[in-house]
């Protein structure tokens, strides 16, 4: 749930909170925001200084904060001769990302800037933005440190930038052809054409949307501009482990969107329940168990183990279809269900088509792995189809 509070410059009262978003101008600047008192008001000022006398605009915060970040808003709003609307969100979904989608959706302008709100981004460099992407007729303009121009310089110590470089490299190893021409897929400032964009397609988690832009609906023409990355002007950094934790997950559910890489991930998944099963196996016969009934036990250690990383790691994104009983339920089903049907198509493929036993042991496992991925795909995450829900509320 979201409350939305439109602040006309010096025309109006910024504690009136209406249901219209500000008038559209040359570019809407979306800022999502959490717990950035202590910069917002230098940051109104600097785009007060530097962006409306070359181009009309108007700003949009999206916040998420526990703090005053909103009041502060509200008061620094007064002195600016450009809308400011700020959308705050009692539920941070998606993080970052999250926020930023929904700035874009109340943007009203045909260029959308991008930016942080702690001024590690020079709202100066907004103008050039627009207008490069004019100049270029893009609909992606990125502002990078990683061009001729560009800095980092304001990356606190070295272990950040090793962070940063590292992921810079892992995403473009994962997605040379997506992220081509952009050397700054981490950057958190950029510029896009409202009508080159989908909001409604994206599905941010965590702070790295420019890559879920790049990845999931690209605009065909990409330019970058360099910026110098600025030191933070007050407050702390929201970049923390459990961030990294999210980009990582977030990335592979990009890299994943595929079916034949979901088939990919989830054999390699598969493959890692054989070591859980063997010490199940060890541990239950040790103890005096038959061999028949302890493997039995030891394979359902296997599914639970597959499970937990398929839950996390693959289908994440897809849990909320189903309650978590009933899709453990179902995996498991299907999971002792390719032990059952191993069997008898082993012995159809010797009997039948005369392959030796090792070839047909072969075939059976691959056929089995494949209609184990296709019933886990389509029996236990198959997203519910648009309209079916029962409260008639849109996902």
């Amino acid at each position: 749930m979201s409350q939305e509070s439109t602040v006309p410059g010096e025309l109006g009262d910024p504690a009136v909170r209406g249901a219209e978003i500000a008038e559209p101008g040359a570019v809407t600047i979306v800022v999502p925001t959490f717990n950035e008192s202590g910069n917002v008001r230098e940051l109104l000022h600097q785009i007060t200084t530097s962006v409306p006398a070359r181009l009309p605009c108007e700003v949009v915060f999206v916040d998420d904060s526990t703090d005053d970040t909103p009041e502060v808003i509200h008061e620094a709003a007064r002195d600016c001769p450009f809308p400011v609307t700020v959308l705050h969100r009692e539920e941070p979904v998606g993080g970052l990302g999250g926020a930023v989608v929904e700035g874009m959706k109340a943007a009203g302008s045909d260029w959308i800037v991008v930016m942080d709100g702690d001024l590690q981004h020079p709202p100066s460099l907004v103008p050039e933005l627009v207008g490069t992407g004019e100049r270029a007729n893009a609909g992606l303009v990125v502002a990078s440190r990683y061009i001729k121009g560009g800095s980092r310089e304001g990356l606190a110590g070295g272990y950040r930038i090793a962070v940063s470089r590292g992921a810079t490299w892992l995403t473009k190893t994962l997605f040379p052809r997506k992220l081509h021409g952009i050397s700054d897929p981490m950057s958190g400032f950029f510029a896009i054409r409202r009508s080159a964009v989908t909001a409604e397609a994206l599905k941010p988690l965590g702070y790295k949307i420019l890559l879920e832009l790049a990845v999931r609906s690209r605009p065909r023409t990409v330019t970058e501009v360099p910026f110098v990355f600025q030191d933070r002007f007050a407050g702390e950094s929201k970049s923390t482990a459990r961030e990294g934790f999210r980009f990582l997950r977030h990335l592979l559910g990009l890299r994943t969107a595929s079916p034949i890489a979901r088939m990919l991930i989830f054999g390699l998944i598969g493959a890692t329940g054989f070591l859980p099963n063997l010490v199940g196996l060890w541990a239950l016969t040790r103890l005096g168990m038959h061999y028949v009934p302890a493997e039995i036990l030891a394979n359902q250690l296997g599914v639970a183990w597959n499970f937990l990383l398929i839950e996390h790691l693959l289908f994440r994104d897809r849990r909320r279809h189903r309650i978590w009983w009933d899709r453990a339920g179902r995996f498991a089903l299907l999971a002792n269900a390719d032990l059952v049907l191993r069997i008898p198509l082993i012995a159809l493929f010797v009997h039948r088509f005369g392959m030796g036993v090792l070839t047909a042991t072969a075939f059976a496992l691959v056929t089995t792995f494949v209609l184990r991925f296709v019933g886990t795909e389509a029996l236990v995450y198959l997203p519910r189809r648009k309209g079916s829900s029962a409260t008639g509320r849109t996902v």
